[in-house]
């Protein structure tokens, strides 16, 4: 039960073709093999953008909705954290004021 399992090497179930032999070429010295020239390679073909002026007041209106509806997150976040600090610290002087006017009974 505790001794642990060991998993068993599979059988190749197909032939086993053995490696191709590379055969080494000979350099004969003196002989020069000029590098192929190749044809300059155009880029592909990309459609050009055209900004058109809707299309440019378009873009401006959705960056500055994302502008705005991230501010007005963000605000949101610090107003609460704001909000959150200043509950805090009245819970906190409220209760030092109850324990200090035990403490004088």
């Amino acid at each position: 039960m505790f001794r642990p399992k060991l998993p068993t090497m599979p059988q190749p179930t197909d032939t086993v073709t053995p490696p191709a032999v590379v055969e080494p070429t000979t350099i004969t010295p003196g002989t020069s093999v000029s590098p192929p020239t190749q044809a300059p390679v155009a880029g592909p073909a990309r459609p050009m953008v055209q900004l058109t002026p809707g299309t440019a007041l378009a873009l401006v209106g959705g960056g500055t909705a994302v502008v705005l509806v991230v501010g007005a997150v963000l605000v949101s976040m610090l107003l609460a954290v704001a909000i959150t600090a200043a509950s805090v610290a009245v819970c906190a002087v409220v209760l030092r004021s109850l324990l200090a006017s035990q403490h004088r009974r």
